[in-house]
């Protein structure tokens, strides 16, 4: 049997064993269980409110996350930027009200006057395949409703873009400025002649087909630059074209896929 003193020793065992282990753990138990008693009393209903009104400042975030994701990255845009961008831009803006609920389906729409707002595919491959940069000046021809242009706008240094049809262009501008894009600049005009008073582009891109690209375009380009553009007859495939101009000015081009686009018309009726 143990004698007195080696009991209170164990006696004394126990208690530094119980104040230096369990008590501190029992303490840290119950300061876990305050923490998460406070976070589902006030922080969960704050998150949850604030997820609320995201939802209602914009309910179409979901679609455009999904659009992105499934769409896009699933079939090879992976640059990091234009996802960010395609994610950001509110494409739902850029389409009639009549179109909005489908503003993030897999498909073009139309946009009245016998155009269309692009596959959100094909905006992010030819955006990804332009690769403008921060300082770079880029000419779109053919605004449309101005998503492209959006779109290019949180990547590029300034945006000029071009629409023949002079209804578009002051809709896609008033838009433009509404959503605070304030470095794209749209001229109502002839695709077909660039803009040559504000060449060279470091970037040209084409939302609609020519036959043949346009050497005014190719002229305006700027060596070291980069032009993307469908080209082929309407109602037919059409080869989606991606030009460089080297640093010496030499034009190299590749076919990059196929696709259809609206024809890119030429001005006042004229053969281009």
């Amino acid at each position: 049997m143990p004698s007195a003193v080696a009991r209170r020793d164990t006696f004394a065992a126990w208690q530094i064993a119980v104040t230096t282990t369990l008590v501190p753990r029992l303490c840290f138990e119950r300061r876990r269980l305050e923490l998460h008693s406070w976070v589902m009393q006030f922080m969960v209903p704050q998150i949850l409110a604030a997820a609320v009104l995201l939802f209602a400042a914009d309910p179409f975030a979901a679609k455009r996350d999904s659009m992105v994701r499934e769409q896009i990255e699933a079939r090879g845009v992976h640059d990091a930027d234009v996802l960010r961008v395609m994610r950001d831009t509110p494409r739902d803006r850029f389409v009639s009200a009549s179109w909005r609920k489908r503003a993030y389906d897999d498909t073009p729409l139309p946009i009245g006057f016998g155009v269309t707002i692009s596959q959100p595919f094909v905006v992010g491959m030819m955006t990804q395949l332009l690769a403008a940069g921060r300082r770079d000046s880029v000419l779109e021809i053919g605004t449309g409703s101005g998503y492209q242009a959006a779109v290019l706008a949180q990547l590029a240094g300034h945006v000029y873009t071009i629409e023949i049809v002079p209804a578009l262009a002051r809709s896609a501008a008033a838009l433009l400025a509404e959503l605070g894009y304030g470095n794209v600049t749209v001229r109502q005009g002839d695709g077909y002649l660039g803009w040559p008073e504000r060449a060279p582009f470091d970037r040209i891109i084409l939302t609609a087909a020519p036959e043949q690209v346009p050497q005014a375009l190719v002229d305006q380009l700027a060596c070291g630059g980069r032009l993307v553009a469908p080209v082929g007859r309407a109602m037919q495939k059409q080869d989606l074209v991606a030009i460089e101009k080297t640093a010496g000015c030499v034009i190299r081009a590749r076919t990059v896929t196929t696709v259809y686009f609206v024809p890119m018309v030429h001005g006042r009726g004229e053969k281009p």
